[in-house]
């Protein structure tokens, strides 16, 4: 992991994805290659229900172990992590202030539960539970057939609802 994330340094990127499974030592590892890039720890997929992660393997709740990958992550040096909306409120409350949190899984009220996304809240929920960041892509590139306007123009209601 330390080659891999050393090899992109030089571009500066802001966020570097690594995956919290691999563990507080691969984690480490790429913190130790970057200069100024947040080494961001991916917990629990938003598409994975707990019974998934049974059949993965994982005796905990999707919960519990979103919670104990961001722990290990931040205390091995991640600075940002990515949890579904669901475990936001529990992860912030465990790791350091500083440490971002971005949260895909987030959907408008008339989308929650419209795709494969199972741990999902609107905008307004997930800033409120704590999140840094929102990732929103399928409710704004759905719109890709009626033009560059219709995604332009859902991306501001989306903005608009977290004010809500």
């Amino acid at each position: 992991m330390k080659k891999s994330a050393g090899v992109v340094d030089h571009l500066h990127p802001r966020f570097l994805t690594v995956h919290a499974s691999g563990g507080a030592a691969m984690v480490a590892a790429a913190v130790s290659a970057v200069s100024s890039t947040s080494i961001t720890a991916v917990t629990v997929l938003t598409s994975l229900a707990d019974s998934d992660l049974v059949d993965l393997g994982f005796a905990k709740s999707s919960l519990e172990t979103a919670v104990a990958m961001a722990r290990v992550a931040t205390e091995a040096g991640a600075t940002s992590i990515v949890c579904s909306p669901l475990e936001i409120a529990a992860i912030r409350a465990v790791i350091p202030q500083a440490v971002s949190i971005i949260t895909p899984g987030v959907r408008p009220t008339d989308e929650l539960g419209a795709d494969d996304q199972v741990r999902t809240m609107t905008p307004a929920q997930a800033m409120a539970a704590g999140a840094n960041f929102l990732v929103i892509g399928r409710p704004i590139t759905s719109r890709w057939s009626e033009g560059k306007s219709a995604m332009a123009t859902r991306a501001a209601e989306l903005v608009a609802s977290i004010h809500e």
